[in-house]
């Protein structure tokens, strides 16, 4: 932990159409631009989703941002940077459209357990860490691919107040810089108590991986806690692939 530093003031680069706006992203960060930067676009045609698969999107529906974060953290406490956007994403959605947003271990964003935003988390070792935290959030869709149906919804699918892509990304950078500051500058307790309290998975038999139990707990290294008939279990990576009423 360290001191806050001051918030990023963000420049923001806005493409039309990009492979991956992660890619640019960390093009930028490698010939040294600043901490904050952002990459904005109206469409990706090899958008990355966690775990390698593609996020698909149709150009204009979605709001699609990579973001270079020079970290104030050890190494060690750089994936509490995906918590600190999965809750920075939760409230500036519930704000700003009005849904009941949650949150799926580790980082999606759900309304009614369908998948309304996804948090892509990156990190190289150059000079100095650099992380990019990309976010894709659905707002316009109508249809999805069909291995979606049911699984993905967007804004306008719920019946979320309408929004436009740049007042949502003012939003979601607003919440981000102030999730960060904290974390940076206070620790994870306050982010952790924040993500439990937004936490859809908690209370959930849930399976990840191979192993199956009852959610209980975040732990203080973002590690999901599970109680299992054996004892108590903590999976520190994975998905979430099935889940139900404890």
């Amino acid at each position: 932990m360290s001191e806050p530093a001051s918030p990023p003031t963000h420049a923001i680069v806005r493409l039309a159409s990009v492979d991956s706006t992660q890619r640019v992203a960390f093009e930028l960060a490698e010939q040294g631009a600043a901490d904050g930067t952002v990459v904005v676009a109206d469409t990706q045609t090899a958008g990355r989703g966690r775990r390698g698969r593609v996020w698909h999107d149709a150009p204009g529906d979605s709001l699609l941002v990579s973001i270079v974060v020079r970290p104030r953290l050890d190494v060690s406490d750089l994936p509490k940077l995906s918590i600190a956007a999965a809750v920075s994403v939760a409230e500036a959605l519930a704000a700003a459209t009005g849904l009941d947003v949650r949150l799926k271990w580790p980082n999606d964003v759900l309304v009614h357990r369908r998948k309304l935003a996804g948090i892509l988390l990156e990190s190289r070792i150059l000079v100095e860490p650099i992380v990019v935290v990309g976010i894709g959030i659905n707002l316009r869709q109508r249809a999805f691919p069909a291995a979606l149906v049911g699984a993905a919804t967007s804004v306008d699918l719920e019946g979320g107040r309408a929004i436009g892509r740049e007042e949502l990304l003012e939003v979601v950078l607003e919440a981000f810089d102030r999730w960060r500051r904290r974390l940076e500058g206070e620790g994870f307790a306050a982010l952790r108590a924040r993500w439990l309290a937004l936490a859809d998975t908690i209370g959930r038999t849930v399976t990840v991986g191979e192993h199956e139990g009852l959610a209980i707990d975040l732990a203080e290294d973002g590690a999901l806690v599970l109680r299992r008939a054996d004892g108590v279990q903590r999976v520190l990576a994975g998905e979430v692939t099935a889940s139900r009423p404890g």
